[in-house]
């Protein structure tokens, strides 16, 4: 069996779809003759803990190693419950970040963990190196291992680096510098993954000495396993739901969908009182205090935080999915980790997106209700149609070909052949 060693910051029992790529990347590897070996964190952003997703790997025997890092950051867990600052107080806090630490501030972490990759590489065989980001320190901190070691060098972008919507450069110097660091990782990888089009568009356009064969998309995905055993909840009444699952962030505010509803309970209360909003992860106080102000408590039902498999069983249990990216600059190479499970379930999805990867996704499905994000009449005239359907019985069928291009197995079969095929380029 080959060996990789993976690194990668976000890892179980972190929660939360950011987690989940690399994750179940490394649960499936051994089915296809790799042995994974994972250095990640400890403490740090421990913002969401999910341990049934370490519970995964566990049942799997994979070997972890974690370098203990410690951090600031927009959230706390205490005792199970999560709390997280307001979105204000949180751009502030990240611009700040990346104001003084470039490119951000795991850069220690990254030292530390380079140094301990230096160490296993020195022990033992590797094959490969396999690096996750962001953190996108972990990118510049590698991009030197090609110079002291021969072994093959994957990189995996979860997001965009450069002129992502997360960026921030307050000077010239900040831009520059960035750019130079991911030059540097792009010339020494021996492949690059990205997770969307859009994504290898975008580097590809900013690096001209790429080809379009230097980037492999591998798109994100859901784990057959969970929906396996997922088990549908009961239904208590013949209301339409509405299920929302995740965290809203500074790039989907939900204020346009409550605006919306709001609109549907005055112009159309007997179709509104038949339909309830549920939320899965963490409704921010800001939002609860929009859902007050609007008087949409009777709608809402907020489930809170549930581990990975109880979020998929509820997503089974749901009418339709709803899904939301706002207008916000450079936001086109953004496709929720969260989709891919909404497909797995074959359900309708109520997309609210701007032009870009997200929207190109949501048409390539063919039970998607697309609308502007930041149009509450939109939405609303949206929510009435998805409502007609359902009464109606005509929601839109999804057939199993159309979802199982996305397997996270078939996903990993994919990058593991690409390690494949980066070593016998070596032997030859």
């Amino acid at each position: 069996m080959y060996k990789v060693l993976v690194i990668a910051y976000y890892f179980p029992p972190m929660g939360l779809s950011g987690v989940q790529r690399t994750m179940k990347f490394v649960k499936y590897m051994k089915d296809y003759n790799w042995e994974p070996t994972v250095i990640t964190s400890v403490g740090g952003e421990f913002i969401v803990k999910d341990e049934s997703l370490l519970q995964e790997l566990d049942e799997k025997e994979i070997k972890i190693i974690r370098i203990p890092h410690r951090t600031f950051f927009s959230g706390s867990l205490r005792d199970g419950k999560i709390k997280l600052r307001k979105e204000l107080y949180k751009k502030i806090f990240k611009n700040l970040v990346q104001t003084f630490f470039i490119p951000d501030n795991k850069s220690g972490w990254a030292k530390k963990t380079f140094h301990k990759a230096e160490e296993m590489l020195k022990k033992e065989n590797f094959d490969a190196v396999f690096l996750s980001a962001p953190p996108f320190s972990i990118f510049n901190t590698f991009s030197q291992l090609k110079k002291k070691y021969n072994i093959s060098l994957i990189i995996d972008y979860r997001e965009l680096w450069n002129r992502s919507y997360f960026s921030f450069y307050p000077t010239p110097i900040h831009k520059v510098m960035n750019k130079k660091m991911e030059y540097n990782i792009l010339k020494a990888a021996d492949s690059i993954i990205v997770s969307n089009r859009k994504i290898k568009e975008k580097i590809l356009n900013s690096y001209p000495f790429l080809t379009f064969n230097d980037i492999l998309i591998i798109t994100n995905g859901y784990d057959p396993e969970d929906f396996e055993r997922a088990k549908v909840v009961p239904r208590h009444n013949k209301r339409m739901v509405i299920m929302y699952s995740g965290i809203f962030q500074i790039y989907n505010t939900p204020r346009y969908f409550f605006e919306a509803f709001k609109r549907l309970s005055i112009e159309k209360p007997d179709v509104a009182k038949n339909i309830e909003l549920h939320f899965l992860g963490f409704i921010r106080k800001e939002n609860k205090k929009l859902i007050r102000k609007l008087n949409l408590e009777e709608f809402v039902v907020d489930h809170g935080l549930v581990n990975h498999l109880e979020a998929v069983s509820k997503l089974l249990s749901s009418d339709i999915l709803w899904l939301n990216v706002w207008k916000k600059k450079n936001i086109d190479a953004f496709i929720p980790g969260k989709f891919y499970e909404y497909l797995a379930t074959k359900k309708p999805i109520i997309a609210c997106v701007p032009e870009g990867a997200s929207k190109i996704a949501a048409q390539e499905y063919a039970a998607s209700y697309i609308c502007n994000p930041t149009d509450a009449n939109e939405i609303k005239e949206t929510i009435l149609k998805v409502y007609e359907d359902f009464k109606s019985s005509k929601f839109p069928t999804v057939g199993e070909n159309m979802v199982t291009n996305f397997r996270r197995d078939f996903l990993t079969e994919k990058l593991t052949k690409e390690f494949q095929f980066l070593i016998k380029a070596e032997i030859q």
